[in-house]
């Protein structure tokens, strides 16, 4: 699907690819975008677009990519399939103009807004939550005659990344969100620590915790940083010396305690830290 590239609301992303090898050896490759949590109550549901720009002679036009729904309240990234895209740019350098991302109200798909409103993260932003793209390659040995004696120290152990990724994807299990990296419930009873003599309120409150799996492949459920990503795929290629990432809180809320400070005075505290709002692979 083609549209005339005429808008201005949305974002453009531009990824210098000139290294790439030839479009044969990418596998797969993925654009994350995270997103921060809105309340706008005006649009509580919208879609997310990304879109190929492509010139020619008569001007410039937008070619669907992929889409992906989400709300306002989200948090975390947001992935979208870019292989053929990539596969592209690699074949024919040239038609590199880069992606245009948009947003629209999903009850009303020609109302565009502004990416940064809808709390998706572009540019002007810290490191750790700016877009970035990933892609997976075939590991192939192209040598000359001088850096053959090398080839032994450049290998991969055991077999190359491309056939650890795809025996990864052959041998997994359906997806059980369940396994994966969540948020559990977990009440804590004030009683059961025995601090209900100094505690008056609240008598307990909802902790949660962190637990399950974070397996190949890193969905965007699962929150996970960039460190992550790169973690799993070292684990995928010797696992017995490389853990897995953990499961563990990207996300806390506080809490008010009412409590006894002596016999003779209260006080009403605010502690932070307490309650696991989300979770993340790290």
């Amino acid at each position: 699907m083609k549209t005339t590239y005429d808008t201005k609301r949305g974002r453009e992303f531009w990824f210098n690819v000139s290294d790439l090898p030839v479009a044969e050896d990418i596998l797969g490759a993925e654009l994350r975008i995270f997103k921060k949590e809105r309340f706008l109550q005006r649009y509580p549901k919208y879609t997310v677009r990304l879109s190929q720009i492509v010139k020619s002679k008569n001007g410039a036009v937008l070619e669907h990519i992929s889409s992906v729904n989400t709300t306002e309240d989200y948090l975390g990234w947001i992935e979208f399939n870019v292989t053929a895209c990539l596969s592209n740019w690699a074949t024919f350098p040239g038609s590199n103009h880069g992606i245009y991302l948009s947003v629209h109200v999903q009850d009303n798909p020609d109302k565009e807004l502004k990416p940064d409103d809808m709390g998706l993260v572009t540019a002007k932003d810290e490191e750790e939550t700016k877009p970035f793209m990933v892609a997976f390659m075939k590991v192939v040995n192209r040598v000359n005659a001088r850096s053959k004696r090398n080839i032994n120290k450049s290998r991969i152990r055991k077999s190359d990344l491309a056939s650890i990724i795809r025996g990864a994807y052959r041998n997994a299990e359906p997806i059980d969100t369940w396994k994966t990296c969540r948020v559990h419930n977990l009440y804590i009873s004030f009683r059961d620590l025995q601090w209900q003599d100094w505690i008056i309120a609240p008598e307990g409150y909802a902790a949660y915790y962190c637990g399950g799996e974070c397996s190949f492949p890193l969905h965007s459920h699962m929150n996970a940083t960039n460190h992550a990503i790169v973690q799993t795929l070292v684990h995928l290629m010797n696992p017995l010396r490389y853990p897995k990432p953990c499961c563990a809180p990207t996300k806390l809320k506080p809490i008010s305690v009412l409590y006894y400070l002596d016999d003779h005075n209260v006080i009403l505290k605010k502690y932070k830290n307490m309650m696991v709002k989300s979770c993340g692979c790290h």
